[in-house]
Formats: structure tokens, C-alpha cells, sequence
């Protein structure tokens, strides 16, 4: 490999890395991080924080001041080039003499759309596009599925012990996993835009889904600004069966509250600080799941993480809305009267859900394993 393909790929790397920092603090907007190189020498480095505040190119370009005139930008997404809460990084780039911009990939907002790169092309700077564009992607893939589908990139996180089990038949099940594990949890909480649960769920274990700052196993630093932005918060509860006493409404935060009907109680769970959605389903007695999701995304929801019981996390299986499965395993055996992690009422082999695993590792004392349902099934 030449020796500056290398270079490009190192310092887009390095620019990746820079993203990753905004990785609990940017939602809405993706996760972008900037290199900018001069002489072989990285003069300016920068990331988006967050929403309404500077991006990445503004960021590195005022780190480097008048040594960004003749420099190369690693960029891990296409400049914008529309004015949103902040002005085009596209323009900023130009005026700051950048001579040449490498972007990992190409913006799949409408509104940029590789309109970025064309104008920094028409204005004679060298344009490359899809160095480590995988990479990138991955890093976005909430904002990337939302801009071309309509609909936030879905996890369904569950805990089972070895024998594939969640509770005990009386619904006892604290704890199953470890405190790594549940930390882990944190912090899937805590980069989502959504969280969402059933009922069952929260009556169960009388949940709060919030980002608990203590528990996210995050420097401090770190881990206050993780928590300072709580992820919207969903029960669907068709029937509204979760009382208003329940710890989820009595923590700060919006809530949402999906359910079959409207009217009386509107005005009840207004006064506990949650919205009331009526989402009937035409096809059955249950909440429409794709039709929710479509309203987290319009609602600007880039991932929206499952944590419930074994029927709502089946119902969004058997709809095909699942993008990647978190099973945390711990290393105990609750017997065959104890909980099954999903239903899923399958009668023969052919219907067997087929699962590609893409990631295995310990975490504490369990196991987390990261699987993507194979479609179609």
C-alpha cells in the first residue's frame, strides 16, 4: 500500500476515533469526527458534541486557525451543506483553504446528499469519498437507517441465564446478571434516543429506564455528561395498566405512553408529565410496533433500545423490526418452571429465526453476545 493510502487511512482512523467521543452526546445529529493534516503534521482536531453546537470541520478548523490554509480534512461524514442550527461546514472548509477533503462516507440526509462534496468540488478542493465508510457507518447506523427508511435502527436487549431462562416462575429475576453487565446496559441506555417497554415489564420490576449516572462504570467526567441527556422514554401499555405511582412516571424525563385508546385518561397522565399516544392496530388487539417506530423517527429517534418481556421482545421479532440482538448470559441455571426469554410460537423447523453472530465477549462474569437476525425469516 503507498505510503500515503496508509497515511490517509491512519489519520481517518484517528478521525473515527474523534466521533466515537460523541458517541452518548450528539442525538439527534450523527456522531463526526475531523482530522486535519498539513505537511504531514495534524494541525487541527475536532468532533461533534452535540445538537445546536459547532461540528466537527468548525471544530478542528478553529483548533488550527491559519494552519488549516493548504491542509487535508479526514472527515468520517460528507461536509453539510445546508444551513441547519449551525452554518454550512462545506462553506467553512472552502473559506479556511482546506486544499483537499477525504470523507469516509457520504451524508444520507436528503438534504446533503453529496451536494457537500460537490461543492467543495466546484470550488477546487480535491474530493475522496469511502475510506473506512463501513466503519463509519456502523458508528451512525441509528442516523443512517432513519435517513433512508423512515425508521430508527432497533436493539432488543435481553439477559437470560445459560439454560435460556429470565426469571423464576413467580417473576422474581434480580439479579441475573453481574454489575459489568448491567453497567453495560447503561450505556446502551445512555447512546439511545429511545428506550422502550411493555407493561409486563414494568409492573414486574417496577422500572424507571433512566440513565443512572453511577452505575455506567464511566469515568466521572465522562460519565455526568452521558447521564445529562436522558433518552425518551416508552411504555406501551395498551391497556394502561401501569399505574401512575410507578416509578417510571415519578422520575424527571419525557415518557411516552403508547396504548390502544385515547380519551379519560389523557388528562391523567398530562399531569404526571407523559404523553398519551392511541396507536390502534387494523390487524389485531395490540399496539401497532412498525407504526410507533415510524413516530420515533419522525420524532428524529436514531436508536431505539428494547427492554422488555418475552412477549412484546417476540411480537418485535416475529414483525421483523429488530436490527441487532444484546444477549447478556449469565453463568447460572434457573431450571425448566423458570421464565423462557421470548415467545415465540414457532411449530416446526422451518420456522426457526436463523441469527449471524457478530460479536462475543465476556463482561464481568457473564457473556454479551451481539446477533443480527438474518433476513428474510
Amino acid at each position: 500500500m503507498p505510503d500515503q493510502a496508509i497515511n490517509d487511512r491512519s489519520m481517518m482512523a484517528r478521525a473515527l476515533q474523534l466521533a466515537e467521543r460523541g458517541l452518548y452526546t450528539t442525538d439527534p445529529n450523527p456522531r463526526v469526527g475531523c482530522v486535519l493534516v498539513r505537511g504531514g503534521q495534524v494541525v487541527g482536531e475536532g468532533w461533534h458534541v452535540r445538537a445546536g453546537e459547532g461540528h466537527a470541520e468548525v471544530n478542528a478548523l478553529s483548533q488550527a486557525g491559519g494552519a488549516a490554509r493548504g491542509a487535508t480534512a479526514y472527515v468520517t461524514l460528507e461536509p453539510c451543506s445546508h444551513t441547519g442550527r449551525t452554518p454550512p461546514c462545506a462553506d467553512a472548509l472552502l473559506a479556511a483553504g482546506v486544499i483537499r477533503v477525504v470523507a469516509a462516507m457520504q451524508d444520507p440526509n436528503p438534504l446533503v446528499g453529496g451536494r457537500g462534496l460537490a461543492r467543495l468540488s466546484a470550488g477546487g478542493i480535491e474530493v475522496e469519498c469511502g475510506l473506512l465508510e463501513a466503519q463509519a457507518a456502523a458508528l451512525n447506523a441509528g442516523f443512517v437507517k432513519r435517513m433512508q427508511t423512515g425508521l430508527p435502527f432497533v436493539r432488543l436487549k435481553l439477559a437470560m441465564s445459560m439454560d435460556g431462562r429470565t426469571a423464576m416462575a413467580s417473576g422474581e429475576s434480580q439479579w441475573i446478571t453481574g454489575p459489568e453487565a448491567r453497567a453495560d446496559v447503561q450505556r446502551l441506555r445512555a447512546r439511545s434516543s429511545a428506550v422502550v417497554s411493555g407493561a409486563d415489564a414494568v409492573l414486574l420490576d417496577d422500572s424507571a429506564l433512566t440513565v443512572r449516572r453511577d452505575q455506567l462504570g464511566l469515568p466521572e467526567a465522562q460519565a455526568a455528561t452521558a447521564a445529562a441527556r436522558q433518552p425518551l422514554r416508552v411504555l406501551i401499555d395498551g391497556r394502561r395498566r401501569v399505574p401512575l405511582t410507578s416509578r417510571l412516571f415519578q422520575q424527571s424525563g419525557p415518557v411516552l405512553v403508547a396504548c390502544r385508546l385515547d380519551g379519560a385518561a389523557a388528562l391523567d397522565y398530562s399531569d404526571a408529565g407523559a404523553e398519551l399516544l392511541a396507536l390502534p392496530s387494523a390487524a389485531s388487539e395490540y399496539v401497532d410496533l412498525e407504526a410507533l417506530l415510524r413516530l420515533l423517527a419522525a420524532r428524529d429517534c436514531n436508536e431505539v433500545l428494547v427492554e422488555s418481556g418475552a412477549g412484546l421482545a417476540g411480537a418485535f421479532l416475529q414483525a421483523g423490526l429488530v436490527d441487532e440482538l444484546i444477549v447478556y448470559m449469565a453463568p447460572r441455571l434457573l431450571g425448566s418452571l423458570a421464565r423462557p426469554l421470548l415467545e415465540l410460537p414457532f411449530d416446526s423447523m422451518a420456522e426457526a429465526m436463523q441469527l449471524d453472530v457478530t460479536d462475543m465477549r465476556v463482561v464481568g462474569r457473564d457473556w454479551r453476545i451481539t446477533a443480527r437476525p438474518v433476513l428474510p425469516f
